[in-house]
């Protein structure tokens, strides 16, 4: 390695950022060479002043932050939204659900025994057949 390819990868060498290949490189070059080791010895000290700096806080900075985050909900606040949440669900639910699935008590307009008509012929005895024609059996016995 050049000295010039060695001293723009210190950095990174020192921060233990290179690849096994050029770690061992790097190494190898600054045991034979007096300019580069000066030059790593120069960053290292460099990496510990900048580790040994303090960065000073204004003294009162946690309140101010504090002071501006948006407050929170009280427990029984969220509590009553969930559970608004969910009844507002249950109803649409059962209010959408309502007009998907007809009535089983028999008050609707038989528009279902039509669809179940139109849609397939039941074989004789079938689950299907009992539910589409009732009136057949009585016709029969």
């Amino acid at each position: 390695m050049e000295c010039r390819e060695v001293q723009e990868r210190l950095s990174a060498w020192l921060d233990q950022e290179t690849a096994e290949p050029e770690a061992a490189a790097l190494a190898a070059h600054l045991e034979s060479c007096p300019v580069c080791r000066r030059e790593a010895e120069a960053w290292r000290r460099l990496d510990q002043v900048l580790a040994d700096l303090e960065a000073p806080t204004p003294s009162g900075l946690a309140p101010q932050v504090l002071s501006r985050l948006p407050r929170r909900r009280s427990r029984w606040q969220r509590s009553l939204s969930l559970a608004a949440s969910l009844v507002l669900g249950i109803t649409l639910g059962g209010a959408l659900a309502g007009n998907f699935f007809a009535p089983l008590n028999g008050e609707g307009n038989g528009g279902e025994v039509l669809a179940f008509e139109a849609f397939q012929d039941f074989p004789q005895g079938s689950l299907g057949h009992l539910l589409t024609y009732p009136a057949d059996e009585d016709s029969q016995a």
